[in-house]
């Protein structure tokens, strides 16, 4: 004989017939070429709070140290470095909240950021460590004295976290090289615009490079960058390809794994 239920228990099945039932594994959903779960309050919310932790520590160096650019026009805002770091810390930001709130929308706004924050970091990186390794005096002023770990947290974590990021936390870009490159172009030539504001209006390049340079090799520089960062777009989708695997349609290297399907 099968027992009756309770008023309550009747109550309770009631209340949660009113409401769609969530599939469990609805919050891993990803994409089938994304390694990890992200947005996530596992490992993607630790690595994304490391990054933002970096990030503030870096901004709260500019503060504490005493120097003149605290006192300029443009503040620390003239240097590419600076620019980058913003726009990591922003994407970032979005990364946190989403894992936070496992916000697909907020999501999709940290991957949208991430096509523009991943390559300038990239760029910024290969610039910095490069051109330092040829003459230190040309990318940093004498009257600066850089803690090593300030500069690796300057110039180096904001590219590795972002790359981090994307290879395990992200779906794939879906950017070709063409707009890549126009996307670079705007930024690199606004870039160029806004220094030669600043040196307007404070006398002085925030890089020495820049006093060494005419007009014409900056110009050079600039579409250098640009071909550059265009370039660490393409190489980063192919790291990602090799990483991840291949989308629907996209051609494997020979020799190497498509997912989904056998060796070719």
């Amino acid at each position: 004989m099968a027992s009756q239920k309770s008023p309550l228990e009747d109550l309770a099945a009631n209340i949660q017939s009113q409401f769609p039932k969530i599939p469990e594994n609805a919050l891993s959903t990803r994409h089938p070429l994304q390694r990890l779960n992200s947005p996530s309050r596992g490992i993607s919310s630790i690595v994304h709070a490391l990054g933002l932790s970096s990030f503030a520590a870096s901004f709260k160096y500019l503060v504490d140290w005493p120097n003149p650019i605290n006192d300029s026009y443009g503040w620390h805002f003239q240097y590419l470095t600076i620019i980058g770091l913003s726009l990591a810390t922003i994407t970032f930001t979005f990364a946190s909240l989403a894992d936070i709130t496992l916000s697909t929308r907020l999501f999709k706004i940290k991957n949208a950021l991430s096509v523009f924050s991943a390559p300038l970091e990239v760029l910024i990186s290969l610039l910095y460590w490069g051109i330092r390794l040829i003459d230190k005096t040309l990318v940093m002023p004498d009257w600066v004295v850089l803690d090593p770990w300030a500069d690796f947290g300057f110039h180096a974590v904001p590219a590795i976290m972002l790359t981090i990021d994307l290879l395990f936390f992200s779906p794939p870009w879906t950017i070709s090289a063409l707009p890549a490159m126009g996307v670079s172009a705007v930024l690199a030539f606004s870039y160029w615009v806004w220094v030669e504001v600043c040196y307007a209006q404070n006398g002085w390049y925030p890089y020495p490079l820049f006093e060494v340079l005419t007009p014409v090799w900056r110009a050079v520089l600039f579409t250098g960058s640009a071909v550059t960062m265009t370039a660490s777009t393409v190489v980063l989708k192919g790291v990602y390809r090799r990483v991840n695997g291949y989308g629907v349609g996209e051609e494997p290297i020979p020799g190497k794994v498509r997912l989904g399907a056998g060796k070719e």
